[in-house]
């Protein structure tokens, strides 16, 4: 009976520790339709900087450091899950068969679409700012690449499900982008 006291801290630390709470960004449907010049596009794995690709959710303080609580997660990996995003509106905005790499199908897709963040990140401006390039390139040997720098409103008290929000919309308005200037 030596151990029962250790057990019982053990038991009474981990009811005391708060469990972890994942963020689910679920973008709304997009109703609007964007012409574009292929049936089918490939989405690479999309590029984040390192606090971005963390499971853990970021905010930027008025210093310019970057601060999270590791008890507040995103849902899925944040690469995985923004490819997905930026898949999904594209496929709705376009109509064009899209799916993120690797490619399921057994016929090459008219354009392959590349995109690099460099940041994505809920500000103390008020904002989340997502920002980086796009590389666009096709069958046609058509090459096209842009630079975006997106800001959705974010309120300063705004807590993660608001952040997730934002982000997804910016993932949308990324995608308008692409489909508008370089598809």
């Amino acid at each position: 009976m030596k151990f029962a006291p250790l057990a019982l801290c053990a038991v009474l630390a981990a009811c005391a520790s708060s469990p972890d709470t994942l963020v689910r960004v679920a973008a709304p449907p997009l109703s609007e339709r964007i012409s574009i010049g292929h049936a089918s596009l490939l989405v690479r794995t999309v590029s984040l900087p390192t606090y971005a690709a963390s499971e853990e959710i970021h905010r930027q303080g008025a210093d310019g450091a970057l601060t999270s609580s590791p008890t507040l997660r995103w849902a899925d990996e944040p690469e995985r899950a923004i490819t997905l995003e930026l898949s999904r509106a594209l496929a709705e905005l376009t109509r064009a068969r899209v799916a993120p790499d690797p490619w399921p199908f057994g016929s090459d897709p008219g354009a392959e679409i590349d995109v690099r963040i460099e940041d994505l990140l809920a500000g103390s401006d008020g904002a989340l700012l997502l920002s980086g390039q796009y590389f666009v390139s096709s069958e046609s040997g058509r090459e096209r690449s842009g630079i975006f720098r997106l800001t959705v409103p974010l309120a300063p008290e705004a807590g993660a499900g608001d952040i997730a929000k934002a982000r997804g919309e910016a993932v949308q308005q990324l995608a308008r982008q692409i489909a508008r200037t370089a598809l």
